[in-house]
């Protein structure tokens, strides 16, 4: 089992739970953070005194608060870490269960396991930990079809801001307003239209008010 375990969430509460998991399968080495930035520091320094992790838990959701962060998200601390050790092993422990995000972070940013909060989190986490051991991977059962043929997807963030935006009932003339003026590109009323109109296509989507209800129901915004 992993020697040296580091979590990374702000919640104390969710501290306790996560350590009686670790605790349970016999794991003593264990320590904890609530910033990102922290979490960085611990695992760069582990690596400097070659001490290393085995593994990291955390969270992707971290409440700002006077304490500036240059990772601020557990998402930015994932893509960091992979850049300084691209081997360890990266639980997500997330109430978030946005497709696209749990696909993006298995896919590009190589997590091994993506555990959704809740009421079986813990028990879930308790697996997760155990499959990551054993070099397999884990997904909680509501994202488990994430990777699956069907859902996978030729989308990108813009596509999912798009959607967003029209899922809150923006017109296509006013995403484009709003785009141009986040410096968001393309923002023009042709770009967005072409781009709407792929993704009808792609979802086969019948109208805007069908694509919504399809990428909600599938979980992509």
């Amino acid at each position: 089992m992993f020697n040296k375990v580091l979590v990374a969430d702000d919640l104390g509460s969710i501290h306790l739970g996560v350590l009686t998991v670790i605790d349970s399968l016999g794991i003593k080495n264990v320590q904890q953070v609530q910033y990102c930035d922290d979490a960085y520091l611990r695992i760069k320094k582990g690596l400097l005194d070659k001490t290393p992790f085995d593994l990291l838990i955390t969270d992707l959701s971290f409440k700002a608060d006077h304490r500036e962060q240059k990772f601020p998200t557990g998402e930015l601390l994932i893509q960091e870490i992979k850049n300084i050790s691209p081997d360890l092993p990266i639980i997500v422990y997330s109430i978030e269960d946005r497709l696209h995000k749990v696909r993006t972070l298995i896919n590009v940013h190589g997590v091994k396991a993506y555990v959704c909060k809740g009421r079986r989190g813990l028990i879930e986490l308790s697996s997760a930990i155990q499959k990551v051991y054993n070099n397999e991977r884990y997904l909680s059962p509501q994202v488990s079809h994430v990777l699956s043929n069907k859902y996978a997807l030729e989308i990108d963030d813009f596509d999912i801001l798009l959607l967003k935006n029209l899922a809150n009932g923006y017109s296509q003339e006013e995403i484009s307003q709003q785009f141009k003026k986040q410096n968001i590109k393309p923002s023009s009323l042709s770009s967005i239209e072409k781009r709407l109109n792929k993704l009808r296509i792609q979802f086969k989507a019948n109208n805007a008010i069908h694509l919504v209800a399809i990428v909600k129901d599938i979980g992509l915004i």
